[in-house]
């Protein structure tokens, strides 16, 4: 099955196509039939999703014979004949608003998204936990419990603690008392409702949350296997819809009745070597077990295992059972939080990466220096914790974060350029632990951002150096510099001159120019991609002469090797290779 099904009837639609087949090599399929409207089918039937360079309505009159539910039909995406637009037709939340935003990177069109949440900035309920694994469990009440997040109605959030997933608008509350609900938005692994019939819509999402654990004797039946499995789950009032996967100990990788049993319903097996279960701790070892596989519990201890390896910790819900044949039990996780670690760029909003904006789209929580938190506010969809506080805080901040991951928060902490270059990264990963998953999303840095405005300083070997003593003592820093100056390395200099700091710069470049030219390049960039930037050009005999008063703070220096020039006003450093004609 082909990703991406593209339909294209006239010139500019299929140089169009064409366009989009050379940026996302591999993805698409230009679908071609004497009919445009046979083509439009075929791509609809035969793909995963379909951009048709094709009016709307003519789109819609092709495709309503074949519409059957919104969360199977392929998302479909409508880009008009001059290509001003990219509309998502169907399938909005399904993966035509992310299309559309794809499809305009690189055609330049303006995406046009109309679901309404997207319009309102809101967390869509239909993709509610989908990249944990949620599974809706009846659409039917999801447009009321929609309309009533949207229209600031009181809805009442049952079981999502613990579960990293995005915000919900303030209406939205655990705390919110069911009489007083308009809607329940409902998060569990139990089939049934122990609040029972209820007069008010629920929309219930099943979060993966369960292990089935399975032992057997050699030959098992997949009937077998699969009633003692189904039976345990509804004793237990568990939804097979929560089940995650099946373990059992790799002895058994090959033993079809148990993956049989799987397949039927859908579940992935995992295994583990007996070594490893026997290392868990259960309430119903045999030593008859021992002595045949090398492991006092395979169903306890697989299920276990499985859960805690998925999550920060798990629980046995169902004890194991027995068959003729089988053993089974179940184990219930416990959820990890998730801590994205996001570096905004330098400034400008085109700078920051769309990953970036996707992450803080997710979060639940956002933590970060006050100024940059202002810079990205519109992105922080409502509902959202906002923990902002000023310079000189980064420790506490990074702790914060953690501390709230570890509450289960789906967690954004911010800064600018890339998180992990002088940033926030590493002083958060010093406080995590395994009981959090950490997502890093690159950024644009200043010193890459402040390359760019000077030209190619940094086409061969180059060194970033902070000249901040705050933490590291000058002798050391200073160390850091005569080697990059011996290794003849481009060097970016971050922090290099404050109020209080005036010397250290000077003292830096002096160690420099024993080991280069005087006319070697200097560029310093204030402001890089913000209001204010000013870019200069200068040599380092200039910036010994005093040209280090210009710099500040808010400024990246590089400072060229022994082989950058100046050409046409630009800072280059050439790459080093002998060029040759070829042919």
């Amino acid at each position: 099955m082909s990703e991406i099904g593209v339909i294209a009837v006239t010139a500019a639609g299929r140089a169009a196509a064409e366009r989009l087949a050379a940026a996302w090599p591999g993805e698409v399929e230009v679908v071609t039939a004497q009919r445009p409207a046979d083509a439009l089918r075929s791509a609809f039937t035969r793909c995963r999703s379909v951009v048709a360079f094709l009016a709307v309505g003519a789109a819609v009159r092709v495709l309503a014979p074949l519409l059957a539910d919104k969360r199977s039909d392929p998302p479909v995406v409508c880009v008009d004949e001059s290509l001003r637009f990219a509309v998502a037709l169907l399938g909005g939340h399904h993966g035509a608003n992310e299309l559309a935003q794809r499809v305009s990177g690189v055609l330049g069109c303006a995406p046009v998204v109309t679901t309404a949440s997207d319009s309102a900035g809101v967390t869509p309920l239909d993709a509610y936990g989908a990249d944990l694994g949620f599974v809706l469990d009846d659409p039917g009440p999801l447009a009321r419990v929609g309309a009533a997040v949207l229209s600031g109605e009181p809805v009442r959030l049952e079981g999502a603690t613990g579960w990293p997933l995005p915000a919900l608008p303030g209406n939205v509350s655990a705390d919110l008392p069911e009489g007083e609900a308009a809607a329940v938005i409902r998060v569990s692994d139990r089939a049934d409702d122990p609040a029972g019939p209820r007069k008010t819509p629920v929309v219930t999402y099943r979060p993966p949350s369960l292990v089935v654990g399975v032992g057997s004797a050699r030959g098992v039946t997949a009937e077998e296997v699969g009633a003692l499995v189904d039976g345990a789950l509804a004793q237990a009032g568990l939804a097979p819809a929560s089940v995650r996967a099946l373990a059992t100990v790799d002895l058994k990788a090959d033993e079809e009745g148990i993956l049989a049993a799987a397949r039927e319903r859908g579940w992935e097996v995992v295994t583990h070597a007996a070594a490893d279960l026997a290392a868990v701790e259960v309430p119903n070892p045999s030593e008859v077990v021992r002595s045949e596989v090398g492991t006092p519990s395979v169903a306890e201890a697989a299920a276990l295992r499985t859960a805690a390896g998925a999550g920060r910790g798990a629980e046995l819900v169902v004890p194991k059972r027995k068959s003729a044949a089988a053993t089974v039990a179940v184990a219930r996780l416990v959820p990890r939080g998730r801590l994205a670690v996001i570096g905004l760029g330098p400034g400008a909003r085109d700078l920051t990466v769309p990953r970036a904006v996707a992450e803080l789209e997710r979060a639940s929580v956002v933590v970060g220096l006050d100024q940059y938190v202002d810079q990205v506010r519109d992105l922080v969809r409502p509902g959202t914790r906002v923990l902002a506080s000023g310079l000189g805080r980064e420790e506490e901040r990074a702790r914060r974060a953690v501390e709230e991951a570890r509450g289960g928060a789906a967690v954004a902490l911010i800064g600018s350029g890339d998180a992990g270059v002088y940033a926030m990264a590493s002083p958060a990963l010093d406080f995590a632990g395994a009981d959090i998953e950490v997502v890093g999303v690159p950024g644009v840095t200043a010193a890459v951002a402040a390359s760019n405005l000077l030209g190619a300083p940094l086409g061969h070997d180059h060194a970033y150096i902070s000249l901040s003593d705050l933490h590291t003592p000058w002798e050391a820093i200073e160390r850091r510099v005569r080697a990059a100056a011996e290794g003849d390395f481009t060097v970016g200099f971050y922090n290099p001159r404050s109020r209080k700091r005036d010397w250290q710069l000077l003292r830096a470049l002096e160690i420099l120019a024993e080991h280069r030219p005087a006319e070697t390049p200097v560029g310093h960039v204030r402001n890089a991609a913000r209001e204010g930037e000013r870019v200069t050009l200068s040599t380092l005999s200039d910036m010994l002469a005093g040209g280090v008063e210009e710099v500040d703070m808010f400024t990246v220096v590089l400072v060229g090797s022994s082989a950058s020039r100046i050409v046409a006003g630009r800072f280059v450093t050439p790459r080093g290779y002998r060029w040759k004609d070829v042919g």
